[in-house]
């Protein structure tokens, strides 16, 4: 990658993070990056492709924070360690989480959205499918391990995906504090809920609980 193509990269993340992605236009860019508007134009042909490079830092960046954490023998463990990381970020980069799982999120994020319950994926570009991946591996090792039944992967993945993502929406919109009370309080026991709902012991669930808690940061 080029040093200016990574600076007006870099220059969009920090537009997006800073102002919203109202924000992002060529002038906006090229100011904040330092570089001038036709640079913008040579190495992305516009803002449509620099939405995509900064699409694409972002879902990387997503997928790391999922699978940082070493996968263990507990799959639930690392569920839950997924979950807490999955909220992590969201909080700590609220305008990229928005971009790449938003409502208003651009044609040139929401164009590539596909429909995973009938679909292996929740996208059609295999760069942004990591994410998801590891969200539907984490649930194919629970359920090959006996502790939910099999409803399918990809609607298990939908449902855990589907309570995560509206904690940590409401959360993002103020409703749950700014003291963590959105995981300990909603997210987690929403979760073992969850899971137990699917088949697993309580108790069980609570040991792995306290197992992820043990690994997570």
């Amino acid at each position: 990658m080029s040093a200016i193509r990574e600076r007006l990269i870099d220059g969009g993340i920090r537009l997006l993070e800073r102002d919203g992605l109202q924000s992002l236009s060529v002038r906006n860019l090229a100011a904040e990056a330092g570089t001038s508007t036709m640079a913008v134009y040579t190495h992305f042909g516009g803002m449509t492709g620099v939405i995509d490079a900064v699409a694409s830092e972002a879902f990387s960046r997503f997928a790391q924070a999922l699978t940082e954490a070493a996968q263990t023998d507990d799959p639930v463990a690392d569920f839950f360690v997924m979950g807490a990381a999955y909220r992590a970020f969201a909080i700590a980069n609220p305008q990229r989480y928005q971009l790449i799982f938003g409502t208003s999120s651009p044609a040139a994020v929401t164009g590539h959205r596909t429909d995973l319950t009938s679909k292996a994926a929740a996208t059609d570009r295999a760069e942004w499918a990591s994410s998801f991946d590891a969200l539907r591996n984490v649930v194919h090792r629970m359920i090959a391990a006996g502790r939910i039944r099999d409803d399918g992967e990809l609607n298990i993945a939908g449902r855990l995906w589907s309570l995560s993502h509206g904690e940590v929406m409401l959360e993002l919109a103020g409703f749950f504090g700014h003291e963590g009370h959105g995981l300990t309080q909603i997210l987690t026991p929403l979760a073992v809920d969850a899971l137990v709902g699917m088949g697993d012991d309580r108790d069980r669930t609570s040991r792995s609980l306290s197992a992820a808690r043990d690994l997570t940061p």
